[in-house]
């Protein structure tokens, strides 16, 4: 199966496929809108694209993005029910991981029926069923308390790795104050992502 990609964009096609040219050889990849701008380019203008391999009886299917956590985000959308390939990057292209994840965590019902092809049961679907695979996804979320440092390192870092910069991390992890120091990770988590969809 591939599992990435390096090479460079050689074209963007009107159906969301784009063409990765990797020593001649153009791979057609699937990916959600915008992913072409979020692509990362080293001084040749090759770009890295992690991607997931989908097999189908028919067709063998390549989905692609720009980070490796919107990948993982991708895989658990596949998993739910009546959420195919599609529907999933439809969904990644609406809405960026951290509002994703905001919008599922606040189980905001309103905000997921926007997207394209998500009925009133899907978007409660994607809620019950990715509510805290999502909250998971940065290791230990759910783990013991640790010291201050430790746990405000692994929050900015979870919510980097989310899509959030850096100070907006910085700023939602300070703001939660001294329960740093004492909430598990998956609270506190929880709280810093309904303070930066405030």
């Amino acid at each position: 199966m591939i599992g990435r990609l390096i090479g460079t964009i050689v074209d963007e096609q009107p159906n969301g496929a784009l063409v990765v040219d990797v020593h001649g050889v153009g791979y057609e990849v699937f990916a959600p809108a915008g992913t072409v701008n979020q692509l990362n380019r080293d001084p040749e203008g090759r770009v890295v694209v992690y991607v997931h391999t989908h097999v189908r009886a028919e067709a063998l299917d390549l989905y692609g993005f720009a980070h490796e956590s919107v990948r993982q985000v991708f895989r658990l959308l596949i998993d739910v029910p009546n959420i195919g390939p599609r529907t999933a990057l439809s969904v990644l292209g609406a809405l960026p991981v951290p509002d994703l994840v905001s919008a599922v965590s606040n189980g905001d019902l309103k905000r997921l029926n926007r997207i394209p092809g998500i009925g009133k049961k899907t978007a409660e679907r994607l809620v019950l069923e990715l509510k805290e695979k999502l909250l998971a996804m940065e290791p230990q979320a759910e783990g013991s308390v640790a010291g201050q440092e430790g746990n405000r390192a692994r929050l900015i870092a979870a919510l980097t790795n989310m899509g959030y910069r850096p100070a907006e991390a910085e700023r939602a992890v300070k703001g939660l104050g001294a329960k740093v120091d004492t909430e598990s990770l998956g609270t506190l988590l929880r709280e810093a992502l309904q303070s930066l969809s405030a």
